[in-house]
């Protein structure tokens, strides 16, 4: 069970283990998969790279769906990916363990869908640069939609780093293919609403006045309500004969001789 400081149950040493825990699991699966892109690269001089790319609008092109991401055109593409893929990638899986582990198939098939249904024909696209738009917009949309504490500071910070991706989703250079991008940005927007509540939201804090509001509705009051008369403390009884009510005595002073 996820425990948070406003729980009743928190346990300041046990969060920050099970906090450790968490980011140290999605910072290491996200190095495993830049290892593997690293690897893939290592290798891609040994064999032909244009039937695992995405060419648009062909049957041979639905297999770089599934393969492109792997692949990269030079030593900076890859550097500039995994760097993105590792803080986003960690930033996700700390925050969003169940929703992350459901999207990432999710804006892998659409950061393929979008070069292969509107990229140019005869082109090829690779890379995993729809991957890291998609994870971006992902993690921006799940601080909008949630608004807890946790979600808002993910956001921010993605929006921080990686906040130029909203202009690179539309055509801007030469080469790059903003229909990836775009792809799979669409799909960390899908992605975003579907799991948005797999992960447990954090208990919101009450204050003394909501309890005192949710004590007084749990009895049944109403603060707008006034008290009935006879609920009224009393601060003055007038006696029930009124002559037997002392009265004040009125003291007569003599007219003050004039000399």
């Amino acid at each position: 069970m996820d425990l948070h400081p406003d729980d009743p149950a928190y346990d300041p040493d046990s969060q920050q283990r099970y906090d450790r825990k968490r980011i140290l699991r999605a910072l290491n699966l996200s190095l495993a998969f830049v290892l593997v892109l690293a690897i893939v690269y290592s290798a891609q001089g040994s064999f032909d790279l244009r039937p695992f790319t995405i060419s648009p609008l062909s049957t041979e092109g639905l297999l770089g769906i599934l393969t492109a991401p792997l692949l990269h055109g030079s030593l900076e593409h890859i550097a500039a990916n995994a760097s993105a893929l590792l803080i986003l990638g960690t930033l996700a899986g700390a925050v969003y363990p169940r929703a992350t582990l459901w999207a990432i198939p999710l804006v892998w098939l659409g950061s393929g869908l979008g070069p292969w249904l509107l990229a140019d024909p005869g082109t090829h696209t690779l890379g995993a640069s729809g991957l890291t738009h998609g994870l971006m917009f992902m993690i921006f949309m799940l601080g909008l939609l949630r608004r807890d504490r946790a979600a808002i500071a993910a956001g921010m910070i993605a929006f921080l780093f990686y906040g130029g991706m909203v202009l690179t989703i539309l055509p801007r250079e030469a080469g790059v293919s903003w229909q990836a991008h775009l792809g799979g940005a669409v799909a960390g927007l899908i992605a975003a609403f579907l799991f948005r509540r797999l992960d447990p939201e954090l208990p919101r804090k009450k204050y003394s006045w909501e309890i005192e509001e949710e004590e007084a509705a749990a009895r049944g009051e109403d603060e707008l309500e006034l008290p009935a008369p006879r609920e009224v403390p009393l601060l003055w009884v007038r006696p029930e004969h009124p002559e037997e009510e002392q009265r004040g005595v009125v003291l007569n002073f003599p007219p003050r001789k004039q000399e």
